[in-house]
């Protein structure tokens, strides 16, 4: 599989979860959209890409078990998440309800917005080995009277844990609390149906387990939120009549929830268009047994090293997907990270929680066995 790959041969690669790494297939179709819109610019973007968009989308919605009209692109998933938190009407007193996992950029928007609303973040603290089985109830434990959102992880970052969202989503329906999920590495590292889920909104990338060019992510809204949604970015989107006064048919046919979010003026559409490409590539490569063949060997990987450094994995088999924590003894971080990289070439993420040291290795369809054990040889050689 590392030949689909454009990454550097000379390179140990197991951190995929961080930016993803894009096949040379989807890569051309991108710069191929690339192309095709600078032949004619005001074609493409002014006149074309709704109906371009829309038809990327239909394929995604497809892909994530949802509908179309409830789905619209942004550039990551941090920005979704910004769009969400800064649109919503929240009061002085209010709460917001998440855990101590969150990946910290989200954590930060939320920190933001409640100083300028005069709410209150609440992150309760999840103990971990985790307990999937009573991550719920700990989390409702905390809820109050004053609780209007939860915002948790469907895969953590830092700690690659499964977290059980369909219970928490149908709990918050029934508590009458918005449910706000970061689904950022889910993706096609986990099978996904949104409307099945039912969260009220849901955030996720394209550019990391799908595979899709850097700069795609989906923000997916039920209908009944779409009206409360704005950009961080006001443009033509906001404005009440169909369209720019030159570029009327940009908006013909485009539903609220696209014209506000995703018509922002002059930028580059073509990763988003792309994603289809990602899609269909991951199909003809038989992804679920990709995903599960990556899998075992994390978790082996996991397991193994674990043992026989003398460490506790925080969660079980299935509380991990294509990514895996291995703790480590506790060490400078930073300098194991170089050591990694700059003594032996490979390139994984160190990172930390509750005073615990993690390698967090993602292991996707490129990567051997041989490159994990020269991961498992150089931690267990400290």
């Amino acid at each position: 599989m590392r030949q689909h790959f454009l990454l550097d041969p000379n390179i140990v690669f197991l951190n995929h979860g961080s930016y993803g790494a894009c096949p040379r297939v989807v890569f051309q179709a991108y710069q191929d959209w690339q192309l095709e819109m600078e032949r004619n610019p005001v074609a493409f973007l002014g006149r074309r890409s709704a109906a371009l968009l829309r038809d990327a989308r239909i394929v995604l919605a497809s892909y994530l078990g949802a509908r179309a009209d409830d789905l619209v692109f942004v550039a990551n998933a941090t920005t979704g998440v910004n769009i969400v938190a800064r649109s919503l009407d929240f009061r002085p007193g209010d709460e917001i309800l998440t855990t101590d996992l969150e990946y910290g950029a989200c954590i930060a928007t939320w920190e933001r917005v409640c100083q300028q609303r005069g709410a209150t973040l609440r992150r309760v603290e999840i103990a971990l080995p985790l307990e999937a089985d009573r991550f719920v109830d700990h989390l409702f434990n905390a809820v109050t009277k004053r609780t209007r959102l939860l915002f948790t992880s469907h895969l953590t970052s830092g700690t690659a844990l499964i977290l059980p969202i369909a219970d928490l989503c149908r709990r918050a329906r029934a508590a009458g609390i918005i449910s706000v999920i970061d689904g950022a590495h889910a993706p096609a590292q986990l099978e996904l149906d949104l409307q099945a889920l039912d969260a009220d909104f849901y955030i996720g990338n394209c550019h990391k387990w799908m595979c899709a060019p850097k700069g795609s992510a989906f923000l997916h809204a039920q209908t009944r939120h779409h009206a409360a949604l704005h950009a961080t970015v006001v443009s033509w989107g906001d404005v009440a009549t169909e369209g720019t006064p030159t570029d009327r048919d940009s908006f013909t046919g485009v539903s609220l929830l696209e014209r506000r979010l995703q018509w922002q003026g002059t930028r580059d559409i073509a990763a988003f268009l792309s994603v289809p490409a990602a899609i269909a590539w991951q199909q003809k490569q038989d992804w679920n047994q990709q995903r599960a063949r990556c899998h075992g060997m994390a978790v082996d990987l996991l397991h193994r090293v674990s043992s026989r450094l003398g460490q506790e994995p925080i969660g079980r088999s299935t509380d991990f997907g294509q990514m895996v924590p291995i703790p480590v003894p506790h060490t400078d971080a930073a300098a194991l990270r170089r050591r990694l990289f700059e003594q032996h070439h490979i390139e994984v993420p160190v990172t930390q929680h509750a005073g615990c040291l993690f390698v967090r290795v993602s292991v996707q369809a490129y990567n051997t066995a041989a490159e994990l054990q020269l991961l498992e040889d150089v931690l267990l050689a400290r």
